[in-house]
């Protein structure tokens, strides 16, 4: 099952709106993956700074400690801006010497996103219950992409839900189930030298996509990479910082549903799920085509 959602903002003047916008869209599709939820927010550049979004398991974790030892690691300023059991840290570093200061203090945090655009924030429990936590319905921003999780194959974890990011700025939902991943995963750790956190096959799809990044290609083009080198059926909805991108199977068995008006790209695992948009009446909605990469781009 698995419910996946993206909303992609055209006009600007949205963006003030973005969760009021994308909250609905998720919950909706609540049956369709009850267990867990997630949501990568593209909002607030951080400019020059690093921007990481990290995990604990304990809400009262002491952030404004591991800020510190990161600034005193880094020689740089180190802003903590706690949410839950996650939190951003604004960096006065590049994203790799954050993250790899971070790896090297031995906390025991989890980085969950690292660019400057991107947070990502995620849950286990009821998807309203994990964007009210969150405040996923109060955030500005350019666009969003989301995923309610139906745990099938593994356990229910924070560490496995969806989004993964094995980027910078990219995030990666999927719905389905991918049957070389255990061979592309070994591929991709031998020679391009990825990290995996999680046995999830999706984290293995979005290291995939990210190495296809860093060899020069577009997300559009990473994308139809996918159709080549990795089996399975699937649903992907990727999102970078100024990108937003849709692919199915050449099978395509999984639901899918794109709608598109003048201010806005939204996508939902079925139609119910976009009913709430504004201007969603006179949209232009179809069904992504097999092997098909619909993508969306700012200049």
């Amino acid at each position: 099952m698995c419910g996946l959602a993206g909303l992609y903002l055209k006009n600007s003047e949205l963006r003030p709106s973005l969760g009021k916008l994308f909250a609905p869209i998720l919950i909706e599709l609540t049956d369709r993956g009850p267990d867990s939820a997630g949501v990568a927010v593209y909002h607030d550049p951080s400019g020059e700074r690093a921007k990481i979004t990290v995990f604990h398991p304990d809400p009262s974790f002491a952030w404004s400690a591991l800020a510190a030892d990161l600034a005193e690691s880094l020689g740089t300023d180190v802003k903590a801006v706690p949410n839950d059991t996650h939190c951003v840290l604004l960096v006065g570093a590049d994203v790799d010497a954050s993250l790899d200061a971070l790896t090297n203090l031995g906390s025991d945090v989890r980085a969950m996103s690292a660019g400057h655009l991107i947070e990502i924030y995620k849950e286990t429990g009821e998807p309203s219950k994990v964007l009210s936590r969150f405040g996923v319905d109060r955030m500005a921003g350019s666009h969003a992409v989301g995923h309610t999780r139906m745990a099938t194959e593994s356990a229910v974890t924070t560490s496995g839900s969806h989004p993964f990011s094995t980027g910078k700025d990219l995030c990666l939902v999927h719905n389905g189930s991918l049957s070389n991943h255990n061979r592309l995963r070994e591929r991709l750790t031998r020679f391009a030298g990825s990290r995996f956190h999680t046995e999830n096959d999706t984290e293995v799809a979005a290291a995939y996509i990210s190495y296809r990044l860093k060899s020069g290609r577009s997300l559009h083009e990473a994308l139809q990479d996918c159709i080549e080198d990795i089996d399975g059926f699937y649903t992907f909805v990727a999102g970078t910082e100024g990108g937003f991108a849709v692919l199915r199977d050449p099978i395509a068995c999984k639901p899918a549903v794109l709608a598109e008006t003048d201010d806005y790209v939204a996508f939902g695992s079925e139609y119910r799920a976009l009913a709430t948009l504004p201007g969603i009446a006179e949209a232009t909605v179809w069904e992504p085509e097999p092997a098909i990469v619909y993508s969306w781009e700012a200049a």
